[in-house]
């Protein structure tokens, strides 16, 4: 057990330490709020959805994807539109000053929060693809163990996300460290993007 810990939990961080837009979201709530508590709605929204999907991937959805591989191919060509539209939107916005403009609304935070995390098939294809095909090595006990790690690390990761962003925030009253992050994570989605792309072409 105590190596499918260590296992899920090695894989988790390697999956979800490179900037992305879910972590950039997570980042500027923690950054933009009053308060750290007035950004745990997109932390548990987060949270909540990576839960989801470690937990459908761990009990078996990464064999549908196996089996079905026009699915993966789907996934890539949607993930591929979706990452092209969030770079760009990330790149045109600025990040708020303060005192200029109001923090995002706790509704709000979640359906973005849910869209940034359910509607990227990259992070999918991550989640179902890696830690669900890595999770077939383990049996019963283990392979839960495994998930359950997996799931700490998110939510770890999250809550240490959004209090960096708060202390940030705290420094950056004018939002130039938040706008030039921004543009510095719309250049890494374009290049996933673009990386996606090119994994459905040779899949095709």
């Amino acid at each position: 057990m105590l190596e499918a810990t260590i296992h899920a939990v090695l894989l988790a961080l390697g999956l979800i330490l490179p900037l992305g837009v879910q972590n950039v979201f997570v980042f500027n709530q923690g950054a933009s709020q009053s308060r750290f508590r007035n950004a745990l709605p997109a932390v548990i929204t987060a949270g909540v959805c990576d839960t989801i999907l470690i937990t459908l991937a761990v009990g078996g959805v990464s064999l549908v994807l196996q089996q079905f591989l026009w699915l993966t191919n789907v996934l890539y060509a949607a993930g591929c539109l979706f990452l092209l539209y969030m770079a760009w939107t990330l790149w045109r916005s600025k990040a708020a000053s303060s005192g200029e403009s109001q923090p995002m609304l706790p509704k709000r935070q979640m359906i973005f929060a849910a869209s940034v995390s359910l509607l990227n098939p990259h992070a999918i294809l991550d989640t179902v693809g890696v830690i669900g095909t890595s999770s077939l090595q383990y049996n019963g006990v283990e392979r839960w163990a495994f998930g359950l790690a997996a799931v700490s690390v998110s939510w770890i990761w999250f809550v240490g996300l959004a209090t960096a962003g708060r202390l940030v925030g705290r420094m950056d009253s004018e939002g130039k460290f938040g706008t030039v992050l921004n543009k510095i994570s719309a250049l890494i989605i374009l290049g996933l993007a673009f990386y996606m792309a090119i994994n459905f072409m040779t899949s095709m």
